[in-house]
């Protein structure tokens, strides 16, 4: 990720909880909120009624995968929180990927996708 960091510190997570904005589908939650740099900073958190380790770190892995390869669509200058819901663990990448664009969509926080002609 190299225009993002890691939210890794419980006070950005709360700060991110308590004042930002939030949308869900499906399979994800997610909040942001501005944070007046050049850079994004993203957040994953996969509570443990998910399921056990193997498949919590399985889900972070595939959000974090999903955001890498389209983080040059995302916006800069946001603190992004993703939250995996319990269906998240019976989809494959594509649908993580698809349900992640689609909460950026919806915050605005995405470009447009260039047409081809």
């Amino acid at each position: 990720m190299q225009f993002s960091e890691s939210l890794k510190k419980n006070r950005d997570f709360q700060k991110v909880y308590r004042l930002g904005k939030s949308y869900a589908n499906k399979y994800l939650v997610m909040y942001i909120l501005e944070n007046h740099t050049e850079r994004n900073r993203i957040g994953i958190s996969v509570s443990k009624k998910v399921g056990n380790s193997v498949i919590r770190h399985h889900l972070t892995r595939l959000i974090r995968e999903s955001y890498r390869l389209q983080e040059d669509m995302f916006h800069s200058g946001w603190d992004i929180v993703i939250i995996a819901r319990a269906s998240a663990k019976e989809v494959g990448f594509h649908q993580i990927e698809s349900a992640l664009m689609h909460l950026g969509g919806l915050h605005k926080i995405t470009k447009k996708k260039m047409e081809s002609f």
